[in-house]
């Protein structure tokens, strides 16, 4: 029996005319601009409207990407949380530049971000770790994020010696986990338009300020 695979060139959607992206009806700072189309994001049911990906790169410029949750944002930068000794933690280590993409395509938009990565300090990490169920508590202990396991056996023996650790007590912030904050030196947004003629709004950093250009698509 031959299956039949779609042909990616030909897979193609016209996109809203009715939802344009313009300058006069841009938020004056992009953090207002993002809490809007966020917000919109969460209305339309978007499932995890707060996952992006996150690019980084090693000391010799390789990239990597996976999806990360946000769990905050304010006029500073976008705040995610994860594994000290994971790759992405060592590639910021090694090289502090990243970028957050937010892909919410039901309503053909997407936003980049490119910035500065740095660590959150401890008592913002324990503060946020304390509002974690309690599951995914433990898995911050039991899971050597990013290192090789001989098998799934090797992490479910982890997890059960963590939740028998910490029985009876609450579950600490391990020292190993903790936050980055993502510095932007430029917020795009991005509405798809019809014919491909998307609307590309930029903000860029210009010292404590930012500025608004218009990207052609």
């Amino acid at each position: 029996m031959t299956m039949n695979t779609p042909d990616p060139a030909g897979l193609r959607q016209e996109y809203d005319p009715a939802r344009p992206l313009t300058e006069d009806g841009l938020a004056p700072t992009w953090r207002a601009q993002f809490a809007r189309w966020l917000a919109d994001a969460v209305a339309a049911g978007l499932t995890e409207p707060n996952a992006m990906v996150v690019a980084t790169a090693d000391a010799e410029g390789r990239p990597s990407t996976r999806t990360v949750l946000l769990k905050g944002y304010d006029d500073a930068g976008f705040v995610f949380f994860t594994n000290h000794a994971s790759r992405k933690a060592a590639e910021l280590a090694a090289n502090p530049h990243a970028s957050l993409l937010f892909s919410w395509l039901p309503l053909h938009r997407q936003v980049v971000v490119c910035g500065t990565a740095a660590p959150v300090d401890r008592a913002q990490a324990a503060v946020y770790f304390a509002t974690r169920p309690r599951g995914s508590q433990l898995g911050a202990w039991a899971s050597p994020q990013s290192a090789p396991l001989p098998d799934r056996a090797a992490l479910a023996r982890a997890y059960a010696a963590a939740r028998e650790r910490f029985a009876d007590a609450e579950v600490p912030c391990p020292p190993h986990w903790g936050g980055y904050l993502v510095r932007p030196e430029t917020v795009e947004f991005w509405q798809g338009r019809p014919d491909r003629l998307h609307d590309r709004l930029r903000f860029a950093r210009a010292g404590e300020a930012f500025t608004v250009t218009r990207l052609a698509p």
